[in-house]
């Protein structure tokens, strides 16, 4: 595919660029309905974890992928029943934390080689979501095609080197609480 225009509202960064680093299979029915890098004061950016917000169901595909993927995974810190509709999963990612600060502050072109091959691994290379994602991932390649896009100068974009923005640290912060059920008062 080939790139003519830009992303104009904001995308999940978190989603694109560290998700694809657990290397859960793409193709399961069973995908997180959105991801994080904060969950209100339970973690932080700097923590280097993501959190990942799943919709538990009863079939026997999702049992089987909480069970064998998620329970067993090695990254797994804390996993979280909120309510009937709700869990949250929390991955720990401080053996990346080189690429995950460089994720944070938006330098994508940074992020080490191995670890951007595993996250252009995990889209279909057919899909516009790979063209878009390498093109982060190597701007050098496509600071032409931009340049033509934005009508500015190949100069202006190489200077500035990256052709994605940084994460909005607010809208990957996972707003949710959870009842501290030691603190709850059981009136008999």
């Amino acid at each position: 595919m080939v790139i003519d225009a830009l992303y104009r509202k904001y995308f999940q960064k978190s989603k694109i660029f560290l998700y694809p680093l657990l290397e859960i299979k793409r193709g399961t029915s069973v995908v997180p309905k959105e991801t994080y890098v904060c969950w209100n004061n339970t973690v932080n950016s700097e923590d280097i974890k993501l959190v990942c917000v799943y919709y538990p169901r009863t079939d026997s595909e999702y049992i089987q992928f909480e069970k064998n993927i998620l329970l067993k995974h090695n990254r797994l810190v804390d996993l979280v029943k909120v309510d009937d509709e709700t869990l949250v999963v929390t991955f720990n990612f401080s053996d990346l934390s080189d690429d995950w600060f460089n994720f944070l502050n938006g330098k994508y072109s940074k992020i080490d080689i191995k670890t951007k091959s595993k996250i252009l691994n995990f889209f279909d290379k057919k899909s516009g979501n790979y063209a878009y994602v390498e093109s982060y991932l190597f701007p050098e390649k496509h600071f032409q095609t931009y340049a033509k896009i934005l009508g500015v100068d190949i100069e202006m974009l190489k200077s500035v080197g990256e052709l994605c923005d940084k994460p909005d640290l607010e809208k990957e912060k996972l707003l949710i609480e959870v009842a501290d059920l030691e603190n709850i008062k059981i009136i008999k």
